[in-house]
């Protein structure tokens, strides 16, 4: 066959194949079996941009989702993702009210106007206080004749009011300042946060004119917003959260209880989503919840992603045994490799306008340039994240290695804790079968660190592609200018670490 010639010369044949060409045969091909062909550098890598919408309406400066597993998702998880622009899925392998106390820590993390500040009344005691800031982690208190939003501002207690205050029973009323500065209600974010930078206190209260307490403002949150320029926000300028769920029916209560926690995107957590189970709960949540994205899933062939889209999803979630700890292809017989499946649905569901997330098989930041060369709009990391500081569980050594607990939700481990097994269909079955493992990874820091490595690593990534962003990646790849090459065996091991005699490897310094 006659090689593809360039449209522009038309004596220099294409190199490499199309994605159409690389993936039309009856292969499946997984990440590591072809590699992108380097394109044209005309920019820095620093210019190039990663914003992609991970739903039909939520946007994100970074193309990174945190796993729905309770190795991997919580408060703390959440709240960095967001930080640095990606998005966290709180685990649902867990109490209703425990997985939306994580949901609140994340929506409390930071805000624009603080519309529901905790208020006391003026005979409230220190002891309050102190279980306030225990609780919540707040020190600053407003305080009004109602002890709640809406009651006429009295005053503030602050650390510096009762610090050295030993009797805990005295109230608030006699160590409270009721010298106050305050914004008025109506004024913008942008007046109130020059009000309190002018005043140099570390609180603005918000009053009508009636003086009736109406919103907060905090210091802290000014350099978050300083420190964090491109953190993933809704329109209330709070960090966005997504929290995953299952299909049963006691579900809908979980989803209702989240949405008044100020869930962002509801993640409904299932191997195989193709099932009249899922298309109840999204006909149920559009059409009671209809402001909350949801994303269903999982998915990996086309057909599956023709229903799920018909139902009403916001968003895709592919993949089937592909994680690190999944063990579905192997037990269950049924899946599909990962680059394969996701060129696939990711081509399909971008013609009615639904985003994809590549889910497994994402392990360097290779495959993420890989994911999203095949179409994704994002990808979601597990074992890529599992073993940070911000990671749930301890560390622990093994032969020197300071390591962290990883499961995959499919393991008996995480199916006899909490509700891993709805996922797998399994919560009344007299004999469960195991879908993961349970394992460990190594230490990987913290994920200030780590996620600024890979959003720099995928940008260089792109630089050497020649494109300048997710949307001309995406471009490229629909009209054929994105060129792949099959890699064998052979290939695969040419360009990994190979014949030395000892290597010390170091991803980023």
């Amino acid at each position: 066959m006659c090689p593809a010639m360039r449209p522009d010369e038309d004596d220099v044949p294409l190199d490499g194949m199309s994605g159409d060409e690389l993936f039309s045969g009856r292969d499946g091909y997984t990440y590591s079996d072809y590699i992108i062909l380097p394109g044209h550098i005309t920019f820095d890598a620093q210019d190039v941009t990663l914003d992609t919408y991970v739903t039909r309406k939520v946007k994100l400066h970074l193309p990174f989702v945190s796993s729905p597993m309770d190795t991997v998702t919580e408060s703390q998880m959440a709240i960095h993702m967001a930080l640095y622009g990606g998005l966290g899925i709180i685990h649902c392998n867990n109490t209703m009210e425990e997985q939306c106390a994580e949901v609140r820590k994340v929506k409390r993390f930071e805000n624009g106007f603080i519309l529901d500040p905790f208020c006391l009344p003026p005979t409230a005691t220190l002891a309050e206080v102190d279980a306030i800031k225990h609780k919540h982690g707040f020190s600053g208190v407003p305080i009004t004749d109602s002890g709640k939003l809406g009651g006429k501002l009295l005053g503030f207690v602050a650390t510096r009011d009762h610090d050295f205050v030993k009797d805990r029973s005295t109230v608030v009323e006699e160590v409270m300042t009721q010298q106050l500065v305050t914004a008025p209600e109506g004024c913008s974010l942008e007046q109130a946060n020059k009000i309190l930078t002018d005043s140099k206190k570390g609180k603005l209260p918000v009053v009508n004119k009636s003086g009736e307490l109406v919103a907060l403002i905090s210091r802290r949150d000014l350099r978050k917003n300083r420190d964090y320029p491109h953190a993933s926000k809704g329109a209330s300028k709070r960090l966005l959260v997504g929290a995953s769920i299952h299909t049963r029916p006691e579900d809908k209560t979980r989803v209702a209880m989240l949405v008044e926690a100020g869930v962002d995107v509801v993640v409904i957590d299932s191997s195989q989503g193709n099932s009249r189970y899922q298309e109840e709960m999204v006909k149920h949540i559009k059409a009671t919840h209809p402001d909350v994205q949801v994303v269903g899933g999982n998915v990996v062939c086309v057909s599956q992603a023709k229903n799920l889209i018909a139902w009403g999803v916001d968003a895709l979630r592919i993949g089937m045994g592909s994680g690190s700890i999944c063990t579905t292809q192997e037990v269950m017989a049924v899946g599909r490799p990962q680059a394969t499946a996701v060129y696939h649905v990711c081509k399909y569901a971008r013609k009615h306008g639904v985003p994809c997330w590549a889910d497994g098989g994402i392990s360097n930041v290779g495959k993420i340039s890989k994911a999203l060369a095949c179409g994704a709009s994002a990808v979601m990391m597990g074992s890529m994240l599992a073993g940070t500081d911000e990671a749930p569980g301890e560390y622990f050594y093994k032969d020197g290695v300071r390591l962290k607990t990883y499961r995959g939700m499919g393991s008996i481990d995480a199916m006899s804790k909490g509700t891993s097994a709805d996922r797998y269909f399994s919560t009344d079955a007299a004999v469960r079968v195991a879908q993961g493992v349970s394992g460990a990874v190594a230490d990987k820091g913290s994920l200030k660190r780590y996620l600024p490595y890979l959003s720099t690593g995928f940008r260089h990534s792109l630089q050497d592609m020649g494109l300048q962003s997710c949307e001309a990646l995406w471009a490229a790849l629909a009209d054929g200018t994105l060129r792949f090459q099959q890699r064998t065996s052979g290939a695969q091991a040419e360009g990994s670490i190979h014949n030395l005699l000892h290597a010390k490897k170091k991803d980023f310094s």
